[in-house]
């Protein structure tokens, strides 16, 4: 029997605790876990059965493990990622790779070094809707895309009741809806139409109790080695419903990810009738693609699906986005028209 990869997860909060669920339901991997919270470590030690529990890193890695999956705050990925990289762990680091591109460029001379795996955790990757999306519009059926519009929002208190007490309250912890939200759409747009080369942003605190960091954003974008292609975002963490789009307007078509019915349309015909390729996914279900995919990467039998490079590009556009929303380029309206 062909021996298991030994991964650590370290950090085991909400994003942790799900990839561990997601990695153990592949049957692929032995499982550590490195925890500073007792409580919780022990918590989710108890809850999935996993025996090897450590509170700090040095002793973690001591055992040599295969990879490492890091979950901490985002202002720790860097400096944890380089320290697993030194002792040959694989990587698999969690979204958004960092808050500042500090360490990235030694992280990256340290995989490539040492021929190491790596790749950042930006799920939307391993989706088989916007794959097969990203395939058809890849293949020219088509023509050149020109324009993507995006729209997304959750209710954020519902699917993360913690938020005013975890990361998400702090800029300079990855927190506001420009770091945690929407680098998934940004990323997802970059890997189907290319890096965004220009921006313009507005973003506020509309809603969400109890933190002041952003909940609420309009992006202008440009993509293409000569901005011919226009993006934007509109998006925001308090309505009610879950939902994300994005549409990829060609010159003969337009494609559409919708993500809460698990399809993509596509309609080349004014007047036309929309046709759908359907899927049937569950909520772990993509995570479970996820850790697949990074497993079949450290197995030489594909890619990482989304490098540190590219992953690296996502977040300078982000950080952008947030020192533009902070003085967004408001035009007052012309007080006449002579």
């Amino acid at each position: 029997m062909k021996e298991k990869i030994h991964l650590l997860i370290i950090g085991v909060g909400s994003i942790g605790e799900r990839h561990l669920r997601c990695f153990q339901a592949t049957e692929r991997v032995g499982l550590s876990i490195c925890e500073l919270n007792d409580e919780l470590r022990n918590q989710v030690g108890e809850r999935y059965g996993i025996a090897t529990r450590y509170d700090n890193l040095e002793s973690a890695l001591e055992q040599k493990p295969t990879a490492a999956l890091i979950a901490a705050p985002a202002h720790l990925h860097i400096p944890l990622a380089q320290t697993c990289a030194q002792a040959g762990c694989h990587l698999l680091i969690e979204k958004p790779l960092s808050t500042s591109t500090d360490g990235i460029a030694d992280l990256i001379k340290y995989t490539e070094q040492q021929k190491l795996i790596a790749s950042v955790a930006f799920v939307f990757r391993s989706h088989p809707v916007i794959r097969a999306m990203k395939n058809a519009i890849d293949s020219g059926i088509f023509g050149k895309p020109l324009q993507v519009v995006t729209l997304s929002g959750q209710h954020f208190p519902t699917y993360r009741p913690a938020y005013r007490d975890i990361y998400y309250n702090n800029h300079a912890a990855g927190g506001g809806l420009i770091q945690d939200g929407l680098p998934h759409t940004m990323n997802a747009v970059e890997w189907l139409v290319g890096p965004a080369t220009q921006i313009m942003a507005d973003a506020t605190h509309l809603k969400l109790e109890g933190v002041e960091v952003e909940d609420t954003a309009n992006v202008l974008t440009r993509h293409g080695a000569k901005g011919e292609i226009l993006g934007s975002f509109c998006t925001n963490q308090h309505q009610a419903p879950n939902e994300t789009s994005i549409t990829v307007i060609c010159e003969n078509g337009t494609a559409r990810f919708d993500y809460q019915r698990n399809r993509w349309g596509w309609l080349t015909e004014p007047e036309g009738d929309w046709e759908y390729e359907n899927f049937t996914i569950g909520r772990d279900d993509l995570f479970t693609h996820q850790a697949n995919a990074f497993l079949n990467a450290i197995e030489g039998k594909s890619a990482p699906a989304c490098t540190i490079a590219e992953a690296e590009h996502t977040l300078k556009t982000c950080l952008t986005i947030l020192k533009s929303s902070q003085q967004p380029p408001w035009i007052p309206i012309l007080s006449s028209t002579s």
